[in-house]
């Protein structure tokens, strides 16, 4: 059986946060909508506020830390992406954006993506 590898990202600040809540949401769907489609499911879910600190330092010295490295090499090898993100101020949170600014920018290419985003 073949397996397909998903990452869940998830940029909510609290806990719990509606932005997991929903992430873990759009994983199970597509968990079971991959099983039945014959494929073994591999999900890892990232919670972005655990590496934010990782994340600002890559900006300033260039270099991921090698928590974030891993992320980021996770996000690269998976087969598809979810990635759930609170909105403020009508756009995208900063922790989001500063994550998706880090990977390579060809890291998405060739991947199912999953967006999702939740409003207070």
């Amino acid at each position: 059986m073949e397996t397909r590898r998903i990452t869940v990202i998830s940029a909510g600040l609290g806990v719990p946060s509606s932005s997991r809540l929903l992430a873990d949401q759009l994983a199970a769907s597509a968990e079971r909508q991959l099983a039945a489609a014959g494929y073994a499911v591999d999900i890892e879910v990232l919670e972005l506020r655990d590496l934010a600190v990782d994340i600002a330092n890559n900006f300033v010295t260039g270099y991921a830390a090698p928590r974030l490295a891993e992320v980021i090499a996770g996000v690269e090898a998976s087969d598809g992406l979810i990635a759930v993100s609170p909105v403020f101020s009508a756009s995208y949170s900063g922790l989001f954006k500063s994550f998706i600014d880090v990977l390579d920018p060809k890291a998405l290419e060739g991947k199912a993506v999953l967006i999702g985003a939740t409003a207070g």
